[in-house]
């Protein structure tokens, strides 16, 4: 900073500690090195605000390339223990390790693709997000339900296409088709079995959920014995608490993600063995030529058998 803005080194970055020494000191006499801010103005700080959304999305797409990789593996070890014409004889060695490792070595593509779609998806939900919080004291009430409405619609697109990718990621494990082919076919799979896709995940999702609360309620109580000292083999233990309210909502939310990460395996089971279901009911007609692989049992539920009509007597 110099006086009356005469200096040709005027707002350029300087280091107060050697300033005097420099030769903008001589060049322009009464000249200071204030504090303006950390880092200059270089690029980063220029567009660190671009930077910090290009981690988030960057961020948003890692994750749920992870998930991908985990559902096509473990769908990969499912078909494979399904598509197994004698069980367990025919089940390759370590078919998880199996599932994963050609998931890796030919799948990245189709996994990385389908992924991304999802993280576009969240970042427009992030967006939508960051609108309602700037306009949420907003007097215009019609902003306000368009804001609602686009979050909402959204969210259900997000359900969809999440539901969807699974099932593509079911056919890539099976068939090894690239992501658009592995979609367009489980999607027309789905649809020509939309009334049993309707019951079994309406019925997969109400069990698991039971499950996880069943799950996170008994630990839960466990949990509230222990800390309030109820239980007879512990009741001078060293775990006397004055507040026990925060450990205990700690270890039931803490249990309850646990069982839902180990209850997505389950789903994951289910989604699996339901479209190698469908598959098979197409591809075959439990004829001698042609049988079902899918199991006896698993068969009797799932297959009701049609009466044969009684021929009528002369």
């Amino acid at each position: 900073i110099a006086p009356e803005g005469q200096c040709i080194h005027e707002n350029q970055t300087c280091d107060p500690e050697i300033f005097n020494t420099t030769e903008v000191a001589k060049a322009c006499p009464g000249a200071l090195c204030n504090f303006a801010f950390y880092g200059g103005k270089s690029m980063y700080h220029q567009y660190i605000v671009t930077f910090h959304v290009y981690n988030l999305f960057v961020f948003l797409w890692l994750v749920n390339f992870i998930l991908a990789l985990g559902q096509c593996a473990l769908a990969g070890a499912f078909a494979a223990y399904y598509w197994a014409m004698k069980k367990p004889d025919d089940i390759p060695p370590h078919p998880l390790f199996t599932a994963f490792g050609r998931a890796v070595r030919y799948h990245t593509g189709s996994l990385a693709f389908g992924s991304l779609i999802i993280a576009i998806l969240q970042m427009f939900k992030v967006v939508t997000e960051y609108l309602d919080s700037r306009i949420k004291n907003a007097q215009n009430s019609i902003a306000r339900f368009l804001q609602c409405c686009l979050k909402c619609c959204f969210w259900c697109l997000e359900k969809m296409v999440k539901f969807l990718n699974r099932n593509a990621y079911i056919m890539i494990a099976i068939y090894g088709k690239n992501f658009c082919r592995s979609a367009r076919d489980a999607f027309n799979l789905l649809m020509r079995n939309i009334l049993k896709v309707a019951v079994t995940d309406e019925v997969t999702h109400f069990v698991l959920l039971l499950g996880k609360i069943l799950v996170s309620g008994f630990i839960g109580v466990l949990a509230f014995l222990l800390f309030t000292e109820k239980l007879p083999m512990i009741a001078y233990g060293p775990t006397s608490l004055n507040y026990y309210w925060v450990p205990l909502l700690t270890v039931i939310f803490g249990s309850y993600l646990i069982a839902h990460g180990f209850f997505s395996v389950y789903a994951m089971c289910v989604e699996t063995i339901f479209i190698c279901f469908c598959e098979d009911l197409e591809r075959n007609d439990g004829s001698a030529e042609k049988p079902y692989f899918i199991t006896p049992n698993l068969h009797g539920i799932l297959i009701k058998k049609q009466p044969v009509p009684q021929k009528q007597k002369e």
